[in-house]
């Protein structure tokens, strides 16, 4: 690519997933509150986040690409984001649990003379669970960083996801061909 490619995220799953596609990057970090307007629609969402990440970095040097993203889990129009404790986390995994939900990444890519943003939208079904599957889970892996109280690569996904229309990635944070052909893109 040419660029120096920064993220604007400390998530270890984004962080693997560059790494996995052969991508040379640094972590930067990012001071911004998620917070937005109350008239956003969940399918917007994401990618506002992820825009407004990436402008509270700052200015870039020529040679940069700053990536930034957001994601959420949405279930008839209400968004999840991440729990901020355990009953709430229990509570999201309970309210998915045999459900059909959607799971959205907004990304941003910003260079010195071109901004980028799109997102992924991957449909998922749950299993039913039952209460000890979510005890269990939510105690032994502390999904407290992660949109919707849970991680697709982790144990709660490996026994209970039954249906994944779309890019698996994109659940785990970073819809990486949209990404990859994106990047190729960016001035």
């Amino acid at each position: 690519m040419g660029k120096k490619i920064l993220l604007g995220s400390q998530s270890p799953r984004r962080k693997d997933l560059l790494k996995k596609m052969d991508i040379d990057f640094k972590t930067v970090k990012i001071d911004y509150e998620e917070v937005h307007p109350e008239e956003f629609l969940p399918y917007e969402l994401p990618e506002y986040l992820a825009l407004q990440k990436s402008l509270a970095y700052g200015k870039l040097k020529k040679d940069e690409i700053l990536i930034t993203a957001d994601t959420v889990v949405v279930l008839k129009g209400m968004v999840m984001g991440k729990p901020k404790n355990k009953t709430q986390a229990k509570k999201m995994l309970n309210t998915l649990s045999g459900r059909k939900h959607e799971v959205i990444t907004g990304v941003c890519l910003r260079c010195k003379n071109d901004l980028i943003t799109f997102s992924d939208l991957t449909e998922v079904t749950f299993k039913d669970f039952t209460q000890k599957e979510i005890e269990y889970y939510v105690n032994k892996y502390k999904p407290f960083d992660k949109a919707g109280a849970y991680g697709i690569q982790d144990w709660l996904g490996l026994i209970g996801v039954k249906k994944i229309k779309g890019s698996f990635y994109n659940i785990v944070g970073l819809p990486t061909q949209k990404l990859y052909t994106f990047l190729n893109e960016c001035k």
